[in-house]
């Protein structure tokens, strides 16, 4: 036998000369048992020919002389030894790699999340309200870490009540993580489930079960927030733990109305929101200083003039004291800057005053979709479109299945001249939700600006009738206004469409400068500036949208550069 004194291969044809693999010359030697196992353990296979290791011809050493140079030409059995434990240290190294792998998704910092509406699983309807509330007060605590984007409540819950998996969530609100979670209250206790999951995988990253008195929901609710934020991996300062721990009330009571205000405020209906500015009174009764109850009473009386009958002269001042109020018991708290930066805009006219409260709101909490959405509004009542548009784009993506910010959009599109995308726009908001007025409205006036003046009339009737006309009406409405396209053209539809408006008595009346650019459009100016400097007189919130675009047709019309004067608009 002979043996490469290099690599150690024995060769037992003895009329070899030199090694096969690297032509060293060969010596004579005896064969034992190492030798055996040596050989066994690396085959010749196991040394590729210099040119295989090398890269690229970088001058990386080859697997030989790697081994050769780890193995510093000790015995066989020693050998033996040294491969046995690059052989474990390389398997301990994988299976550390994927076992790391494995958990990536609790190590990996996470900046998106959906809160989904906590379910009441205590199967009383009575307390929905309890169940809604919590869902929300965790999107604004946790809407308050500056890493992490939150989905908005209106987005989330589009799920209520139906079984949803977390990569359907993750598809539609572009989301990495989901917090679901179930409340039973037991008497004097309550019991939460709280979960957080990785939404791509539908790994659990962190969960817990919680069973306080229910006198302690404020404190547990804040403790969920930390938990779930350090989850998240998202680093904090003092300042935001302060901000997302922040209960506003140690009253449970208080809070309880609060959450029932909030509840009733939600479903935007007349009657509805009546009741959420009473129980919000309510909780301030029970908690003079409760900041957050005072500003959602703002936010009732902002809208209370939308949807019942009533002066906005008889709510804005209230609305008004009580923003003012919340910002003086917290400065910090940046719902009663939004409702502030609504009544500077809409009712005092107070223009420049309006926008800082409205930049406040969103230095204090960027990830606050309304908040985008009144300052998007504001941006097209300053006749700043594209700027419009973009912000409500920003909203929009807080809070993807927004009905109404989605509507917003398509209307901002065709603003500024995007028909085709509005349309696009409006129809995917219609595939969400066909049952949705507003976006038949907005759809109604993208077909007039298109021309298409006779499906404008369908969708005009298709809202009428989903905010309660009878459906013989609305169908009469189409009717008339189509005919009167018909024998009159443009001039003639907008004519009838302008005489029906002004002529309905609903409370609150059609909005005056929608009336009035139908008038214009119909040519008969003198009569739209009539309605609009009465609107004047009555201190009529809609004229801040006087440069919305819809009066474009007058815009060099002295009369309408004085009416912008007087309200402080911009020329």
């Amino acid at each position: 036998m002979r043996r490469c004194p290099q690599c150690f291969r024995n060769y037992h044809d003895d009329s070899l000369k030199y090694c096969l693999d690297d032509g060293t010359a060969l010596v004579d030697g005896p064969a034992d048992a190492a030798d055996t196992a040596e050989t066994a353990i690396l085959p010749s296979s196991a040394y590729p020919d210099e040119a295989a290791t090398r890269r690229f011809n970088d001058g990386e050493p080859t697997t030989k002389e790697i081994s050769n140079s780890f193995l510093g030409r000790k015995s066989p059995a020693k050998t033996v030894a040294a491969i046995l434990v690059i052989a474990v240290v390389a398997i301990a190294g994988i299976g550390a790699y994927f076992y790391l792998n494995r958990n990536s998704s609790v190590t990996k910092q996470i900046s998106s999340i959906a809160v989904m509406p906590f379910v009441n699983a205590s199967g009383d309807p009575d307390i929905d309200y309890l169940s809604d509330g919590v869902t929300e007060s965790l999107i604004n605590s946790l809407s308050k870490v500056p890493t992490v984007s939150v989905k908005a409540r209106s987005s989330v819950f589009t799920y209520k009540g139906k079984e949803v998996t977390p990569q359907q969530v993750a598809h539609d609100l572009s989301v990495q993580a989901v917090l679901n979670g179930r409340i039973v209250r037991l008497g004097d206790q309550i019991q939460m489930n709280v979960e957080l999951v990785d939404a791509g995988s539908g790994n659990q990253i962190w969960g817990e079960q919680y069973t306080r008195k229910f006198s302690d929901l404020l404190q547990l609710q804040s403790e969920i927030a930390r938990e779930v934020s350090a989850n998240l991996k998202s680093t904090l300062t003092g300042d935001d733990n302060e901000r997302i721990g922040k209960s506003y009330t140690a009253n449970t009571e208080a809070y309880q109305l609060y959450l029932r205000g909030r509840y009733y405020w939600n479903k935007r209906k007349p009657g509805d929101i009546n009741k959420s500015a009473e129980y919000f009174q309510q909780a301030i009764d029970k908690d003079p200083n409760y900041a957050l109850a005072y500003s959602g009473l703002a936010e009732a009386y902002i809208l209370l003039p939308q949807y019942l009958s009533g002066n906005s002269n008889e709510y804005y001042p209230k609305a008004r004291a009580a923003a003012e109020k919340a910002i003086e018991l917290d400065p910090t708290l940046a719902e009663a800057h939004n409702a502030l930066g609504a009544i500077l805009s809409n009712h005092d006219w107070k223009f420049a005053e309006a926008e800082a409260e409205f930049k406040r709101t969103l230095e204090l909490n960027p990830n606050y979709a309304t908040g985008r959405q009144w300052y998007a509004e504001f941006l097209k009542s300053m006749g700043r479109f594209p700027d419009a548009l973009a912000e409500m784009k920003r909203a929009e993506d807080l809070d993807p299945l927004s009905l109404i910010i989605k509507g917003l959009v398509g209307m901002l599109l065709r603003v500024n001249g995007q028909n085709e995308a509005a349309l696009e726009q409006l129809n995917k908001t219609l595939d969400m939700d066909p049952n949705f007025p507003r976006t038949h409205l907005f759809l109604a006036e993208l077909y007039q600006s298109m021309g298409r003046y006779e499906e404008a009339a369908d969708e005009f009737s298709t809202s009428f009738k989903l905010n309660g006309l009878p459906p013989d009406k609305a169908d009469q409405f189409a009717v008339v206004v189509k005919n009167a396209y018909k024998t009159g053209g443009p001039a003639g539809y907008f004519s009838q469409v302008a005489t029906i408006l002004e002529s309905r008595n609903t409370s609150p009346p059609p909005p005056v400068v929608v009336t009035a650019s139908y008038w214009v459009k119909a040519g008969n100016k003198d009569h739209a500036f009539e309605l609009l400097n009465k609107a004047f007189a009555e201190h009529d919130d809609d004229l801040i949208n006087l440069k919305d675009g819809r009066l474009h047709d007058v815009e060099s019309d002295p009369r309408y550069k004085d009416l912008l004067r007087r309200i402080g608009l911009p020329e």
